[in-house]
C-alpha cells in the first residue's frame, strides 16, 4: 500500500515546491542582463543604454522597488522603459517612486497594454492551447469589455515631467555628450494600438544613431523597423516565457514572435535588411499569474559600441 502511493505523493511534493519556488523565491531573484551590441557608427563612443519592461508594479511590492531603484547606480547614458509598468490602478506613485532616481538621466517610454488596462484573471494553459492554434494571446484584439482603465495618463505625465520622451506613435531625441540619437517608437501592438504609417520613413539621418522602440514584438512591427532599415529594435511584453523549462526554453511568447528569440538578443531580417533585436524578460508578472519559472526577473544595461567597418 505505501508503495502504491509513493510515486504520485512524490509527484505532487515536487510540483508543490515548483510552485512555491517559482512564486515565493524566482519572482524576486533580480539580475542584470549584460548586452553588447555592435550598431554605432564607426568613430562614436560606446553607449550605455538601460532597458527596464515588463514591471506590472503592485501596490506593496517592497523588494521590486528597491531593485529598481538601485539601478541608478549603473549611471546609464540613457534609459529605455518598453511599457507594461502596471499591474494594479494604485501602482502609480510606486512606479514613479521605484524609477525616480532613473529618471535623473534622459530616457524614453513606451506604453503597453497593462498601463492602460487592468490585468484579468486568464487560465495560463489558454497560452498553449492558442499557440496549439496558431493564435498569439490577445491577438492583436481589443481588451475585453469590462476591463479596468488604468490611470495611464497620471503615469505619462510622471514620465513628461521628468523629461523623458514619450514615443507613442512618434518620433523623438536624445542629446547624449553631444551626439543625437533618434528613436521612433509604436504604441502597443498587442492591443491594436500601433500606427506604424505615422513614424514611417526610416531613420532620422541627421542624427548620430537611430533605433526603434515597441512593446510586443508582433512580427508586423519588427518587419516595419527592419524594412526601412533601423539598426537596432528593443521590445519587452513576452516575460521570456515565464514558465519555462531547464535545457529547453520557452513554450509560448504571448505574440507571433518564435520562442527562440524570446529574451535577449537576436537579428531580425525583413525587406533586405537586418536589424538587432533585443527583447527584455522583464522584471514582473501580471499579479493573478505571480510565477516565474527558469526565467528569472531582469533588466538589461545594453553596451552600444561601433559596428565593424566593413558594414
Amino acid at each position: 500500500m505505501r508503495a502504491r502511493y509513493a510515486v504520485p505523493l512524490g509527484i505532487t511534493a515536487t510540483a508543490a515546491a515548483g510552485i512555491a519556488y517559482s512564486v515565493g523565491i524566482e519572482t524576486r531573484l533580480f539580475r542584470l542582463r549584460r548586452v553588447t551590441v555592435p550598431v554605432l557608427p564607426v568613430g562614436m563612443r560606446p553607449l550605455r543604454v538601460l532597458q527596464v519592461s515588463d514591471i506590472h508594479m503592485v501596490s506593496g511590492q517592497r523588494r521590486k522597488q528597491r531593485w529598481l531603484r538601485s539601478l541608478a547606480g549603473l549611471r546609464p547614458d540613457f534609459v529605455i522603459n518598453t511599457g507594461d509598468n502596471l499591474s494594479d490602478p494604485e501602482g502609480v506613485p510606486e512606479v514613479l517612486d521605484a524609477l525616480g532616481p532613473l529618471m535623473q538621466f534622459p530616457g524614453a517610454y513606451v506604453f503597453g497594454s497593462n498601463d492602460y488596462y487592468g490585468p484579468t484573471l486568464r487560465n495560463p494553459a489558454r497560452y498553449l492551447l492558442e499557440k496549439a492554434q496558431g493564435r498569439h494571446g490577445l491577438n492583436g484584439n481589443k481588451p475585453v469589455v469590462g476591463a479596468v482603465h488604468n490611470p495611464w495618463e497620471d503615469l505619462r505625465d510622471g514620465f513628461d515631467s521628468a523629461g523623458w520622451a514619450n514615443l507613442t506613435n512618434t518620433r523623438g531625441a536624445l542629446k547624449i555628450d553631444g551626439y543625437e540619437i533618434a528613436l521612433t517608437g509604436l504604441d502597443d501592438p498587442h492591443i491594436k494600438r500601433d500606427r506604424y504609417a505615422e513614424v514611417a520613413g526610416g531613420p532620422d539621418t541627421s542624427a548620430d544613431f537611430s533605433m526603434g522602440i515597441v512593446h510586443a514584438p508582433y512580427l508586423r512591427s519588427l518587419d516595419a523597423f527592419a524594412a526601412d532599415g533601423y539598426p537596432l529594435i528593443l521590445a519587452g511584453h513576452t516575460h521570456g516565457g515565464q514558465l519555462c523549462i531547464p535545457f529547453y526554453g520557452a513554450l509560448v511568447t504571448n505574440c507571433d514572435l518564435d520562442t527562440g528569440r524570446v529574451k535577449g538578443l537576436s537579428t531580425h531580417e525583413a525587406g533586405g535588411h537586418t536589424s538587432y533585436l533585443h527583447v527584455s524578460a522583464g522584471c514582473g508578472t501580471s499579479r493573478y499569474t505571480p510565477i516565474r519559472f527558469a526565467c528569472p526577473p531582469e533588466a538589461t544595461l545594453l553596451t552600444l559600441t561601433e559596428r565593424p567597418a566593413h558594414t
